[in-house]
Order: C-alpha cells, then structure tokens, then sequence
C-alpha cells in the first residue's frame, strides 16, 4: 500500500480533530478553501453595504445568494468524477440548446439578449457553458488515445466544441463571456499536451484575423478595445469608467480613506461600482490592504484548486481540476485588469465579491467539481 503524501496525513489527522466536534460531512469538507471563500464573500458584504451608501439592498441579496450557492457547492461535492464525466456531453448538448434558444426567445437586458425565462427563473446559458466546457473537454482528451494527441483529431472535435457556444454567446452580444469560453476550452487543451506549436499558429491566424473580427464588433465593443489604451482622451465618455476606476483605487492609498467614507462610489462617480467595479470601490475605503487581503484569499482558493489537479490519478480529473482552477483565475485577473486599466472593459464580474449571482454560481459550480474531485483524490490515496 502507498504513503500518503505528508499533507494529505496532516489533513487526515486535522479531519478526525474535527469529527470529535462537528458531524462528518462537515468535518471532511476541505475548510482550507472554503474559509477564504467565506472570507471573500464576508468582506464583499462590507463593501456592498457602503456601496449602496449603508443600505442592505446589495448585501442582503448578495448574502441569501452565497447562502444558496455554498450549498449547492456541497451538494456537488457528493457526486463522483465519473458521474461528472458521463454527464458532461449530455450537459453541453442541453446548454447549446438553451443557447440557441436565447437567440430565439430569450429578453433582453442591459443591451444583450443573454437570460431565458424557465418559470420564475431568468436563467443565464452562457454563465454555466464556462464550467461545462472544461468538463466537455476534458472528457474528450480523457477517451483520446495519446498516441493521437499531436494529431489533427485532437484539434478539430474541441475547436467545434468551443466555436459554436463561444459563437453563440458573442452574438448576443456578450463579449467576456464568450472569451471566457474560449480561454477555459484552450486550458484543456494546452493541459492535455496539444503541441505548443499549435497554439503558435493559432495566433498567428488571430493576428490575421483579428482586424476582420473587429469589424465585426458592435460600435461600444469597439470603443472598450479601443480606448483603454488612453482612456485620457475620452475622460468623460468613452474613458470614463476607467477613469473614475483609477481615481478610486489611487485615492484609497495604503490603509483607504475608511469604511463607508468613500466619495466615488456614493457621489456616483463611479459606475458599476457594485458589480464590475467593486473592486475600486473596496480600494478606496480599504486601500492597498484590503486589496492584498482580496488577493491573497484568491490565492489560498487557487493554490489549493491547483493542488487538487496535481494530486488526481485519473486523466479526466487532472483536467477538469486544473481547467475550472484556471477559469476561477481568468475571472480574477481579468476584472483586475479591468478595474485597472490593464485590459479593456469586457464586463467580467469578481468572483464572489461582484453583486449579482450569475459569476457567483459559476465559481461555486466549479469549486463544488473541484471538492468532488478533491475526495476521489483522499479515497485513492488512502487505497494506495
């Protein structure tokens, strides 16, 4: 029989401190990512509370959602990879169709036809395509033979898999979101081994592509790509989230100008300052601290999601694993990014501490995945 590795001991033995005090299902979730989850969700509480000017109709909502969520997330944890792994076709079939009827009957809101109503559900297709992607994916390079990995088989099923909802969502018009697709269906695919040549030439052919593409985009895409190089020379229109972004974040300095005393968020300065920006807004009243507390909690979440990936056995987990980690990670760097300047306004919300549930339901689906993975690893290591 094998030797456990040291920290799967060391958490074996904090598990059965635990079991004296709590019932064994809670005693066995993996507390080392799900207290800086509750942490980030906490603070993002906070924050939502001054944004709304010390109003409860951001963070009470905020807070019944994560409720909600962090449930659904444990309950996915109970499913075994090899369930995960046979829905997974089944699952993005469903989703394409959803998809395609958005484009025919879905409504419109905030300029984009992206929501299905299902009853007294508005149901967002596009939001669970990002962790299902990764599972069909990753189910596609599990049956691949390696022998057939640096061949064209391996290229074209997953370019179709991504194309076509990437495709769809890019209609609606959703622009993050359809790049979201598109960078976690590419995870798996560098992950399970395609030549990195490949990913050379595909951009190559982006580079080629992209001015065709462009023209494509519809007139305030166009304008985001274009102007977040020099916001400054469109400050008030334009420029102007980005703007107000960086005044935000710059005026919080090390400590912030204190809770609930920020001025671009409650003079309204500074737009979206509860969904896209929040993160400014939490700048300016926390300042440089509250930001490192933010990032290091995110990373303790993506440190642990990486260490699940690497311990699993089976090709399938590795992947998904490694691919909904990466997916949680493209949503944290690219809205700070974002909020920064560094990237253009595409409309991608911070994981857990952006208003609203769509982002929100995503990372729990795919941490919920990732505990799921987590005890097949804890069951095979102790096998042997």
């Amino acid at each position: 029989m094998g030797v456990a590795p040291a920290r799967y001991r060391a958490a074996d033995g904090a598990r059965l401190m635990a079991l004296a005090f709590f019932p064994k299902p809670i005693a066995e979730l993996p507390w080392r990512m799900l207290i800086p989850v509750i942490g980030i969700a906490a603070f993002s509480l906070l924050v939502l509370y001054s944004a709304a000017g010390g109003d409860l109709r951001y963070a009470r909502p905020q807070g019944i959602r994560f409720v909600i969520f962090f449930g659904l997330a444990i309950l996915l944890s109970r499913i075994r990879p090899e369930t995960l792994k046979q829905a997974a076709f089944p699952a993005y079939v469903i989703l394409l169709g959803l998809l395609m009827v958005v484009e025919a009957l879905g409504f419109v809101g905030g300029g984009a036809q992206r929501w299905v109503a299902l009853g007294p559900l508005n149901l967002q297709p596009s939001e669970l395509m990002k962790p299902v992607i990764v599972l069909a994916c990753a189910h596609f390079y599990a049956m691949l033979p390696a022998r057939e990995i640096r061949g064209w088989s391996a290229l074209w099923p997953p370019a179709v898999l991504i194309g076509i909802p990437a495709g769809l969502v890019l209609v609606q018009p959703d622009l993050g979101t359809a790049s979201m697709i598109v960078l976690g269906g590419l995870t798996i695919m560098f992950l399970a081994g395609v030549p990195l040549r490949i990913f050379a030439l595909g951009v190559g052919f982006l580079a080629v592509a992209l001015p065709i593409a462009f023209s494509f985009l519809h007139d305030y895409q166009q304008q985001r790509i274009l102007i977040f190089m020099n916001p400054e020379s469109d400050p008030l229109r334009t420029g102007y989230h980005i703007t107000q972004s960086k005044i935000a974040i710059g005026s919080g300095g090390i400590t912030g100008v204190g809770f609930l005393h920020g001025t671009q968020s409650h003079l309204d300065y500074l737009p979206e300052g509860h969904t896209d920006f929040v993160f400014a807004t939490m700048a300016e009243e926390w300042g440089l601290l509250g930001g490192l507390f933010l990032i290091f909690a995110f990373a303790l979440v993506l440190r642990w999601g990486m260490r699940v990936a690497m311990d699993s056995r089976d090709r399938f987990s590795r992947l998904v694993a490694g691919g909904l980690t990466t997916t949680i990670f493209f949503y944290v760097a690219i809205n700070l990014m974002m909020v920064m300047g560094l990237a253009p306004v595409v409309g991608i919300p911070l994981p857990l501490f952006s208003y609203g549930g769509s982002a929100m339901m995503t990372v729990m689906i795919s941490l919920g995945i990732l505990m799921a993975i987590e005890r097949q690893n804890r069951r095979d290591m102790r096998r042997g």
